[in-house]
């Protein structure tokens, strides 16, 4: 198999640019002045008007630049290859350039219109609305829950004290669990006004193990279990199990996503009409037939 040469001159590029890193270009002009070329590969040259600084540390810049060196000479080399070998359409390459250029530049238009116009505020009355119209669309793919759940060690203190207020609604026990769990457990969530997926909040304890968890929700309110170190703790005050309607609180966030989405397109179809348009009542442009 045929072996392609490149010309490198990494010595003298490492001694003289130790602090930068190199932005590469291949130009595909010939220049006979060998001192500014830092490779080579055929007749594109990587030069050493291509460096700019970075700010690298003088033991990481050796590296980044012998890299970038060695990934810009595979990208001619396979560039290189691919011509010798493959019968490459240009003109579909070009055609592909151009379409990405066009589309790159309405992209970069549409986004800095979105920033500047796109309402992001949403109501409850829009996101209550959008649910009930979407119900069958919120359908649960996992088991819920809302609870108090406690990981603390079995030797802590005060254990008898923590399994009462746990089961508490008394805003002073409340307070006293969560001056407790602050200090002493190594894993805790108390916010039992949010719905939380039940496998994410007991990964790791011995509740993640429940063979038939649907039934182990529907008989539970208050459960203990223990291993060799810890003691868990689990208050459940209400759940929801999968293949029923989610709750609104646990996809309010989504709700809101998908409305600010929904905007976001009707915006941009609206720019592309309004400039479509504007471009038909000045006769900006014409079509042949």
């Amino acid at each position: 198999m045929r072996i392609i040469k490149a010309h490198i001159s990494l010595f003298s590029l490492l001694s003289m640019f130790s602090c930068d890193f190199i932005q590469s270009s291949s130009n595909g002009t010939t220049n006979t002045n060998t001192e500014l070329i830092v490779a080579q590969v055929g007749t594109n040259m990587l030069s050493k008007s291509d460096i700019e600084a970075l700010n690298v540390s003088k033991s990481d810049s050796a590296k980044v630049v012998s890299r970038f060196v060695e990934n810009w000479i595979k990208k001619e080399l396979l560039v290189k290859k691919a011509n010798e070998d493959f019968n490459i359409d240009l003109n579909s390459i070009e055609q592909k350039v151009a379409d990405y250029r066009y589309a790159l530049i309405s992209y970069e238009y549409q986004k800095f219109i979105v920033q500047q116009q796109l309402d992001t505020v949403v109501t409850e009355q829009e996101i209550s609305d959008y649910y009930e119209t979407n119900r069958t669309n919120f359908v649960l793919r996992q088991n819920i829950l809302r609870a108090r759940y406690m990981k603390v060690n079995k030797e802590a203190q005060k254990l008898r004290s923590v399994k009462r207020w746990i089961k508490s609604d008394r805003p002073n026990d409340m307070e006293s669990l969560e001056e407790y769990a602050f200090q002493f457990a190594n894993d805790y969530s108390l916010e039992d006004s949010t719905w939380l997926k039940f496998d994410e909040l007991t990964k790791n304890s011995p509740f993640s193990t429940i063979t038939n968890k649907i039934q182990f929700l529907r008989r539970n309110r208050y459960v203990e279990e223990e291993d060799s170190l810890y003691l868990y703790l689990l208050k459940i005050n209400e759940y929801k199990i999968s293949e029923e309607v989610s709750p609104l609180d646990f996809v309010r966030e989504d709700i809101r996503n998908v409305i600010i989405n929904k905007r976001k397109i009707a915006l941009v179809k609206e720019l592309e009409n309004e400039i479509f348009e504007e471009a038909k009542q000045n006769e900006d442009y014409q079509i042949y037939r």
